[in-house]
């Protein structure tokens, strides 16, 4: 069993009060690490010490290239150590090990070297007037961060989305205090050790274990952080901007999703299924892009949902480490619980059951892949968050009755569409109301694109040039000459 601790201005901390709370494997519920129960306490000397870092000469002064030799030099060491990196994933997640070694591990190493590319190229500009006072002036800006950074990162992708903001700050020059979920204490705490390693200044980056209402909450009201970057549930982004409202704290807030994969009578169907089949249960349905509603039109409508189901019955459910598994177990059983929940609820309300009564593994917290059937747009389970493998296929006749299911949710996250008709998938993507639509794919993630959404899916964009951007503060100088 690991001992974990929290990471402050480069040493090894159990919390200050010396209390833990357990985390068990989803897919056992072996308990598998004490992790430290952590108050505001140790959030303040986190932050300080991530304040303190931002003045010292080693890393203010070090400059951007030597900030860029150091993104690279962890993406080095998450290369180097990837198949641990992908255990550790897996056992704190229940997920199999495929989708880290496919997704995760890659996704980390580019988003790194992608920002490390970044960081000496962050450039002002002189800017023309018609002077001060009958003087000529010189007008140039700065691009400087933002100060400390306040990183909170979902149980659902941990090492992936750590590093989505870790890095941009970093290139920006901003130092930061990182709060790992409860539920995925592990492999940020192995990323911890690995930044050391990179020979990044301690108190650089700092990361303090513990629960939400009580570390998250002391980091986002804490007066040194000057921007907060969560990726979470719509309830908790909403509380969180409303407390940094109060110091006037930048956020970025990647929320809640329910996305829509439209699909059209012109789709190619064979090349579609996998894809659908993805959107709705990779990572066991626990993403936020998930494409749990599969708008068809009516004219292939019930042969889709045949389809579905009967691949939804195919997968393979079990221990993360086995060979051939491809869904593994939800994060804890609350949730699970939960998901159950949303089920039975739309059951209630006249859906039918395609896929998903089948017997599991014992032992974790398993279900199978679930496939609805009678499903309509009103129903809370086309509307609410599931967050679990739950799939559903909806039936449309027009192109603006398909756009206006899409739309009809408080979310905006993402969205597909499948279509051989350019002007169809492009007419549509135009009118969709999210962050992100792919086209005949689902929900391509790229460092290169932002990521991010609109509505009750959050605020700013993780990924691409803005969200360096997100860590810097342009500073304009005026000189009368």
């Amino acid at each position: 069993m690991m001992n974990i601790q929290n990471l402050i201005g480069g040493q090894h901390h159990d919390a200050s009060a010396g209390h833990t709370f357990e985390k068990r494997a989803p897919s056992t519920g072996d308990c598998i690490a004490t992790v430290p129960a952590s108050t505001a306490e140790d959030v303040d000397r986190a932050v300080r010490a991530a304040h303190g870092a931002l003045q010292t000469a080693e890393w203010s002064r070090a400059g951007a290239a030597a900030r860029a030799r150091w993104l690279h030099r962890l993406a080095d060491l998450i290369e180097r150590d990837r198949d641990a990196l992908v255990e550790l994933l897996a056992l704190e997640q229940g997920r199999p090990l495929g989708e880290m070694r496919m997704m995760d591990i890659p996704m980390s190493v580019d988003t790194l070297r992608y920002f490390a590319g970044w960081a000496d190229k962050l450039e002002g500009r002189t800017i023309p007037t018609d002077g001060f006072m009958g003087r000529p002036t010189l007008n140039y800006t700065r691009r400087e961060p933002v100060g400390v950074a306040g990183l909170i990162i979902p149980w659902n992708a941990p090492l992936m989305i750590a590093v989505w903001k870790l890095a941009p700050a970093l290139a920006a020059g901003c130092t930061v205090v990182i709060k790992p979920s409860e539920d995925t204490p592990l492999a940020v705490s192995r990323l911890g050790e690995l930044v050391g390693e990179a020979g990044i200044p301690a108190g650089v980056v700092n990361i303090v274990h513990g629960m939400g209402a009580e570390v998250g909450a002391a980091l986002v009201a804490h007066p040194l952080v000057r921007k907060i970057s969560f990726t979470g549930s719509t309830e908790v982004g909403r509380a969180i901007a409303g407390e940094a409202a109060r110091t006037f704290k930048r956020v970025t807030l990647e929320l809640g999703g329910k996305a829509a994969q439209i699909v059209f009578a012109d789709a190619d169907i064979e090349r579609a299924i996998p894809s659908l089949i993805a959107g709705m249960f990779a990572n066991q349905g626990q993403t936020c892009a998930a494409g749990s509603r599969i708008l068809a039109h009516r004219s292939i409508a019930q042969a889709l949902e045949k389809r579905l189901a009967a691949a939804a019955r195919e997968i393979r459910v079990g221990s993360p480490s086995e060979p051939g598994v491809q869904m593994g177990a939800l994060i804890n059983s609350r949730h699970l619980a939960r998901v159950r929940a949303h089920i039975e609820g739309a059951l209630a309300e006249g859906a039918v059951l395609l896929a998903g009564n089948e017997n599991v593994p014992p032992g974790g917290n398993f279900m199978r892949p679930t496939m609805l059937g009678g499903v309509h747009p009103a129903m809370r389970i086309a509307r609410d968050e599931v967050f679990g493998p739950v799939g559903m296929v909806i039936p449309f006749d027009t192109e603006e009755e398909a756009v206006g299911i899409a739309n009809d949710t408080p979310f905006g996250l993402s969205a597909s569409i499948w279509t051989q008709n350019i002007c169809t998938a492009h007419s549509v993507a135009e009118r969709l109301e999210v962050g992100a639509v792919a086209i005949n794919s689902w929900s391509p993630i790229d460092a290169r694109l932002p990521w991010g959404g609109t509505k009750h899916s959050g605020i700013g964009r993780d990924l691409s040039k803005a969200a360096l951007d997100s860590y810097l503060e342009e500073k304009i100088i005026t000189a009368a000459l």
